[in-house]
């Protein structure tokens, strides 16, 4: 036990409600539970979201029966209750859309990608696809929450928040959790992302994500001053600290423990960081394999290569936001942008971490909030269309990480808008995605408002299925 904690204060701290995790942190066994329940397969996420919902029936669900029904209007048995947003409500004239693109079965697995994925194509026996995910949200923000967050209103820890919380971080100079955003080559002005999305929540704040910004210091302040000297500012965190630790003594707040865990990893970032994101020592063959914008500070190439190094790094959690993915309308051309801005360097990071030894324990993950409709928004033009919001169905795949490679689980009915069979809830995926890192979803709690939270409410099954 740490000698310096009196009777008082460990009573004191857990009255405060923290619980056992925050009392480990105290006692000198890290910050969180820094444990998994049982051996991981998985020792870090790195997660790729496709933010707006990208199109399933576009990329990975094939369903060539729709083409003989292309322009006919959709079948109201098969609308049934379906929630509808604003947008196609009212819509009188709802016209089956069968997709534009051609679809080709890859590797041995078999797996059936569109032609806007070949880079994907060839590494598709890494890729566990699940075309089964569903979910209640039908509009961005409550989807988008309810994925990250596991509940659709605001205010619940994110996904990377409960991984730093229950797992603790590899690396004391790297923050847990580091959260990486691009702007894609179809995105529109409209495609707002909140701070969060990657908040802690009621977790304490040290757990919340570090945004890395692509020009100007990547973290806020990361450089001193100047005239501000490194041994300068040692001297004024160890006042501050000194400082900290009486008010603690006299309040037991817990979060002034979290500020002083905070002001020690932003001053050993001052090293780390630049050395992190530093490309200097990437060979031109690794820039050529995630394409000609892994060059371009800020693009999905580039964070996708960062988010490598951040694995090889110890960054426990890492999440890249890609925007764009909201075609309501010029779909094939859009459609066509962003996956041209994704595909090669998805390709490549799964290339990369298998050559270097790391798929095998890192989880890649990657999808939407939600899928896009059958029927067109809106007018249906020989070369051009839209499709709505739609969360009864759509894709994700994951890669490395325990997952089963080569493996195409879950299926929709032939109009790529109810499952079918074996249904995967968000719920679901959360507690599948938190197994792999040796953690019991059930078991994974804080006690917050005089109950107890998780990522998963009180929901969520794991499947099974899709662990190797």
């Amino acid at each position: 036990m740490n000698p310096a904690l009196t009777r008082r204060q460990l009573f004191g701290r857990a009255s405060a409600g923290i619980g056992t995790a925050a009392l480990a942190s105290l006692l000198g066994e890290g910050q969180g539970f820094a444990a998994p329940h049982f051996a991981p397969k998985a020792k870090r996420v790195i997660y790729l979201f496709m933010h707006g919902g990208p199109s399933q029936l576009d990329l990975f669900d094939h369903k060539p029966g729709l083409k003989k029904m292309h322009g006919q209007e959709f079948p109201a048995s098969v609308l049934g209750d379906q929630r509808l947003t604003g947008m196609t409500s009212g819509q009188k004239s709802k016209p089956i859309t069968s997709s534009l693109f051609n679809f080709q079965q890859h590797g041995q697995s078999g797996a059936w990608m569109s032609e806007l994925l070949p880079n994907l194509g060839r590494v598709a026996d890494e890729m566990c696809i699940i075309r089964s995910m569903n979910t209640e949200a039908i509009n961005h923000d409550p989807g988008v929450t309810l994925l990250q967050t596991g509940h659709q209103q605001p205010g619940r820890p994110s996904f990377g928040a409960w991984a730093s919380y229950g797992l603790g971080s590899e690396n004391a100079s790297l923050p847990a959790f580091v959260v990486l955003i691009s702007r894609g080559s179809a995105a529109r002005p409209a495609d707002p992302l909140y701070a969060r999305l990657w908040g802690s929540g009621f977790l304490p704040s040290n757990h919340q994500g570090v945004s890395f910004r692509s020009s100007g210091d990547p973290v806020l302040y990361l450089s001193n001053p100047p005239g501000i000297s490194a041994a300068s500012r040692r001297d004024e965190l160890d006042v501050i600290q000194a400082l900290n630790r009486r008010q603690f003594t006299q309040q037991l707040d817990p979060e002034i423990e979290t500020r002083i865990t905070q002001y020690e990893m932003a001053y050993r970032m001052q090293t780390s960081v630049p050395d992190l994101i530093s490309l200097k020592d990437e060979s031109a063959a690794t820039f050529e394999s995630y394409g000609p914008q892994s060059r371009a500070p800020g693009s999905f190439a580039a964070n996708c290569l960062l988010a490598r190094r951040m694995a090889e790094s110890g960054v426990r959690f890492i999440q890249l936001y890609h925007r764009g993915w909201d075609q309501h309308y010029n779909l094939p051309s859009d459609l066509r942008l962003q996956c041209g801005d994704i595909d090669q360097p998805c390709a490549a990071l799964i290339s990369d971490l298998k050559q270097r030894g790391l798929l095998d324990d890192t989880l890649i993950v990657w999808g939407g909030e939600f899928g896009r409709t059958t029927y067109s928004q809106g007018k249906l033009e020989p070369t051009n269309h839209g499709r709505d919001h739609h969360g009864r169905c759509f894709t994700m795949w994951l890669a490395g990480g325990g997952v089963k490679p080569g493996l195409q689980f879950g299926e929709t009915d032939d109009f790529c808008f109810n499952v079918a069979r074996d249904p995967v809830h968000v719920h679901d995926l959360n507690a599948t995605l938190l197994h792999l890192l040796g953690i019991d979803h059930e078991r994974l709690t804080y006690r917050a408002e005089g109950r107890d939270f998780r990522l998963t409410d009180v929901h969520g099954h794991v499947v099974r299925k899709v662990i190797a």
